[in-house]
């Protein structure tokens, strides 16, 4: 039995001691995947699925621990389903408003710049946590549904279904606190992560970005 358990102790520190990055080496992985992207404080959200792809470069600092850099494009934002309402008022007046019932996209995409630290315990798999900052490149919303006004001048009802930018309220900053886990198999790794807002989406507001990443990327070194 003693005999049993040194040969498994000695196992898992050979395991453990695998070299993932020779010191000093830089790899490089190009990555794609998708997100599954929600903001916080909002009235039942509902997740947008949306597209990131970039590159992720990796020195390796020691055996077992390695500092990565990357740049990705990541689709980004959320869905609602039900009604959103404004008001209009003129000289402190309310003189009417807009009411819109049916689905609406929120598409916010960033440029992303994950800083992230990793650490190696055994062979092969990676447990990360870092910084991320982003920056904001895309601000539309997509309305499938009905628009309805009024006011004293009379009201309207419209059925839409199309993109509208958003002009103004967006942030064009982002900063958002990263972690997960990868596998590499052979050069491929699969990374899945959770990215958790800091800053706020809005200039009103408490929203921040909520959103899982899932991705496969190639391994190479340089």
């Amino acid at each position: 039995m003693k005999k049993m358990m040194m040969m498994a102790a000695m196992m898992l520190l050979s395991v453990g001691a695998f070299a993932q990055n020779e010191v000093g080496q830089i790899t490089l992985k190009p990555t794609a995947g998708i997100n599954l992207a929600s903001i916080t404080d909002s009235n039942d959200p509902k997740m947008r699925i949306g597209l990131i792809a970039g590159v992720e470069a990796e020195y390796g600092v020691a055996e077992n621990f390695g500092i990565t850099a990357g740049v990705f494009y990541s689709q980004q934002g959320v869905k609602f389903d039900g009604k959103e309402s404004s008001t209009l008022y003129a000289d402190g007046q309310l003189v009417g408003g807009t009411t819109f019932e049916g689905k609406a996209t929120y598409k916010l995409d960033y440029i992303n710049v994950p800083i992230m630290a990793q650490f190696y315990p055994v062979k092969g798999l990676a447990i990360k946590a870092g910084v991320q900052p982003g920056f904001n490149v895309l601000k539309k919303v997509h309305r499938d549904g009905t628009w309805t006004t009024a006011g004293v001048l009379g009201g309207n009802q419209q059925t839409v279904d199309e993109d509208y930018d958003i002009e103004d309220g967006v942030k064009g900053f982002n900063l958002s606190i990263p972690m997960g886990l990868s596998y590499e198999i052979s050069d491929f790794v699969i990374d899945a992560r959770y990215n958790l807002g800091v800053t706020k989406i809005f200039d009103d507001g408490d929203n921040k970005h909520s959103v899982f990443t899932f991705t496969l990327g190639y391994k190479f070194a340089l």
